[in-house]
């Protein structure tokens, strides 16, 4: 790297130009802080909620329990250090801070979003029973976050042994693999990573939820035997779906995108400005996260005495999993002759 990009921890200091203001990189700073913050105490009140009352520890929470673990340790690292070095106006870590800085957050922030597509397969598993009457348990939990913390070692270990690299992103306050590099080994590194760390958990992800919502609507067709109830779960599987979905697109895709096309197009010119906006869009997972995923779910719900609005709107979520988790097979079956009825 050179000294350039650390003008503090070098004798460039004084030719040294800043990419922003002053005031800029304090609007960064305060944006920062307004979305790491709550990121920090909603995951923490998950964590401790969790380790407090028993009846949430059960195996299909594990994931969301990992995920927040995931989410607080990118908003401790990532997050703290974004809102102080945007303050200072510069990364004052030096090469090393930055290397494990940049590591430390896309361990994070990788096994946040494995943990992510983790959920939508563990749901796909309980609604629809791909697998039989096999019932979910705790092994399979334990499996599946230790799959999501290997995978995000296994592929972001390699920039500390020379493929890849981390380096300041962005505006320079943050660190991150090296997406603007023209080097052959970083630029294959960067189309592997995106590759097996962004699209494969989201095609995960729409797989999992396009089975899911299949079940559901072949179940709903017998709506008019249960007055319309199932019709009514399918209908807020679907919203929430989608709202999980726009959710990971949000945060991640434009990230993606960014270095995808830069790993491309090595000419094109872009403001650090610019290239700074997805980096930050992907750290607001770290809050949209435990709004999503956790606080609709019932029984956090009870045990934190949130208001009994959203309470009651989750838990009609959950529940409606649930039942068609338990019963879906005498459903489908059912289904299958009611349809057979009216050829």
């Amino acid at each position: 790297m050179p000294d350039v990009l650390f003008p503090h921890n070098s004798s460039m200091s004084s030719r040294w130009e800043p990419p922003l203001s002053h005031g800029g990189f304090i609007l960064l700073s305060v944006v920062m802080a307004l979305f790491t913050g709550p990121a920090i105490v909603l995951n923490a009140t998950v964590i401790i909620v969790s380790l407090m009352h028993k009846q949430l520890r059960q195996p299909l929470n594990y994931a969301l329990v990992n995920m927040a673990v995931a989410d607080l340790g990118s908003a401790g690292t990532g997050g703290v250090l974004s809102v102080v070095h945007n303050a200072q106006g510069y990364f004052s870590l030096g090469r090393t801070g930055c290397v494990m800085e940049g590591f430390a957050v896309s361990l994070f922030g990788i096994t946040s979003l494995c943990t992510v597509a983790l959920i939508a397969v563990e749901r796909m598993f309980v609604v629809c029973k791909p697998a039989g009457r096999m019932l979910f348990q705790q092994k399979h939990a334990l499996a599946g976050i230790a799959l999501s913390w290997i995978w995000s070692l296994t592929w972001n270990v390699p920039p500390l042994l020379g493929w890849g690299r981390y380096e300041p992103e962005g505006v320079g306050t943050s660190c991150a693999p090296d997406w603007r590099s023209r080097d052959p080994r970083h630029v294959s590194y960067i189309l592997v990573y995106f590759a097996v760390c962004f699209a494969v958990p989201f095609v995960v992800i729409l797989v999992s939820y396009s089975k899911l919502m299949w079940t559901l609507h072949q179940v709903s067709k017998i709506a008019c035997l249960e007055g319309g109830a199932v019709a009514k779960a399918e209908l807020k599987v679907a919203s929430m779906v989608v709202l999980m979905i726009l959710s990971f697109l949000i945060s991640w895709l434009p990230y993606a995108a960014l270095s995808m096309l830069v790993a491309f197009n090595p000419s094109v010119e872009m403001s650090p400005l610019v290239a700074t906006v997805p980096v930050y869009l992907a750290k607001t997972s770290t809050v949209y996260n435990p709004v999503i995923y956790i606080y609709c779910n019932k029984q956090v719900l009870h045990t934190c005495s949130l208001p009994l609005m959203l309470q009651q709107d989750c838990a009609i979520w959950w529940s409606s999993m649930a039942s068609a988790g338990v019963q879906n097979w005498k459903r489908i079956n059912l289904c299958q002759r009611v349809n057979n009825s009216f050829k």
